[in-house]
């Protein structure tokens, strides 16, 4: 079996998967995929139906274990964007639980029902080796399982996945993912991370990501550990599973929000992530008010992350390190990174104060766009990633991520700005429930800065002039926004992210 999952290949009898009632040890994952694999084997290329179930996650391990690459499809793709995502990477089936609606841009393809027969509640649970194996759709056959040995080594550049970015610049594109770059992240992170065997993770976040799927569901699996997903997130999931053995938590701003905010009247819940070994936050920045709010009710600090579809993880606060609010912490093990200015000119040192472009190399990243090589040949200079993230570095490595180049640089009155920094600000403002920042034409300054507020009373919002007055304070005068706006809600998209496109005058 695939090198990427020691423990399937020992058909360990330890907890590898939960989600709900349903769960399967290494063991009977290893024959649930294996048995998935012989269907799947030879495939030019598959889609997996990525609902936020056991069948996904069998689905996903199946094609690894095969050496077919899978395409995660997110199951709140719009009709255009699924006909994009099919036409583009031609999958020639698709893999999804029996009891799966799939929308018309997917009928045409052939179907391969992920069904996991016997996996019931508890560690263990399941009908055994023969009983998991997957049901085949539209005319097919259900092979026999072909024994461990059935699957040939791969090359660690074969493609693994084919994940599709969220297409803000335009459609879609698939960065294909070698098992290289996942192998080099997971075993980064199991560094950075102190991840072992041991350690069972607890998370509510979509499997058709990086975060959900390859951090959260292949991470357990390949360190041999285990992995209960939430279905849906609440505090009361992340409260019962903390509390029963679970060691870790993965989740988004939105979700450690909802956690900040619950923890004032939730003893329970303040009780079960004091007790946790790693509280890890992702996909965006998580803002400072929310790290100290959850610090002082739990005396645990949130570390943050940060990675993107094409690179994998690049850098992390260690668990061994210094938890500092506001920071993404180093690079991780493997993983170059620079600065670079606008004439992409590589910083030769680091002041903790001025914006660059992080570029990044190494083996966590992808190979290419699909179907676009002029994107991919874009997309590198000389051997670097162009992240289009821009950031400050302290002299001693850590990280501060300051927005997008595209939407979160904004230029002033000559000066380079990030939104983020001001965005944290203004959420320390107790009139301040949400808040994004963005850059307006201005025929005097170039630029002018823009705050879009959801108040924390809607009735009683605190006015343009003070929170002005709040960002002119903590950080400098030409920072303050010079106008206000209110909204009842910011835009996000399903892994929480601001969607800032969306916000215009």
């Amino acid at each position: 079996m695939s090198p990427l999952f020691p423990a399937l290949t020992a058909r360990s009898e330890r907890p590898a998967l939960r989600f709900g009632d349903r769960a399967l040890t290494h063991a009977e994952l290893a024959d649930a995929a294996g048995f998935l694999a012989a269907r799947i084997a030879g495939e030019r290329r598959i889609a997996v139906w990525a609902t936020p179930t056991l069948g996904t996650a069998v689905g996903v391990v199946a094609a690894l274990l095969a050496g077919v690459p899978a395409v995660p499809v997110n199951p709140r793709s719009g009709e255009r964007e699924l006909a994009h995502i099919v036409a583009d990477s031609a999958p020639t089936l698709i893999v999804a639980e029996p009891d799966a609606i799939l929308p018309p841009a997917l009928a045409e393809l052939a179907r391969v029902d992920a069904g996991i027969a016997g996996a019931g509640a508890g560690a263990g649970a399941g009908a055994g080796a023969g009983a998991a194996g997957a049901g085949v759709g539209a005319g097919g056959a259900a092979t026999e399982h072909p024994g461990d040995d059935a699957f040939p080594e791969l090359s660690p550049e074969a493609p693994a996945l084919i994940v599709y970015t969220s297409g803000t610049t335009g459609p879609p594109k698939g960065a294909v993912v070698p098992r290289r770059a996942i192998a080099a992240t997971l075993d980064a992170l199991e560094d950075a991370w102190q991840w072992t065997a041991d350690d069972v993770l607890v998370h509510a976040l979509p499997l058709f990501h990086v975060h959900g799927l390859i951090l959260g569901i292949l991470g357990p699996l390949r360190r041999g550990g285990s992995v209960r997903h939430l279905g849906r997130f609440d505090t009361e999931g992340v409260t019962r599973e903390l509390s029963s053995g679970a060691t870790m938590l993965f989740g988004v701003p939105t979700m450690y929000h909802r956690i900040a905010e619950a923890l004032a009247g939730d003893a329970a819940l303040a009780k079960a992530l004091a007790g946790a070994r790693l509280l890890v936050s992702g996909s965006a920045a998580l803002p400072v008010r929310d790290h100290e709010r959850i610090a002082a009710a739990t005396g645990r600090r949130v570390i943050e992350r940060y990675g993107m579809t094409e690179t994998l993880m690049n850098t992390s606060v260690r668990a061994d390190g210094e938890p500092r609010a506001g920071t993404v912490g180093v690079p991780l093990g493997g993983v170059e990174l620079r600065l670079v200015d606008e004439e992409g000119v590589a910083f030769e040192a680091y002041d903790g104060e001025t914006v660059g472009e992080i570029q990044v190399r190494g083996p966590n990243l992808f190979t290419e766009y699909l179907n676009r090589p002029d994107a991919t040949e874009a997309a590198f200079t000389d051997g670097w990633f162009r992240t289009g993230d821009m950031a400050i570095r302290d002299p001693d490595g850590y990280v501060r991520i300051v927005g997008r180049k595209a939407t979160d640089l904004i230029k002033s009155g000559g000066y380079k700005i990030g939104a983020g920094e001001i965005e944290n600000v203004l959420l320390e403002h107790p009139g301040v429930r949400e808040a994004a920042v963005t850059g307006e034409p201005d025929a005097d300054l170039g630029e002018r800065i823009v705050a879009w507020i959801v108040p924390a009373r809607a009735e009683a919002p605190p006015s343009a002039e003070e929170l002005a007055d709040h960002v002119a304070a903590q950080l400098a005068a030409h920072k303050r926004p010079r106008t206000v706006r209110y909204l009842d809600a910011l835009p996000r998209n399903d892994m929480g992210k601001i969607m800032k496109r969306a916000l215009h005058g």
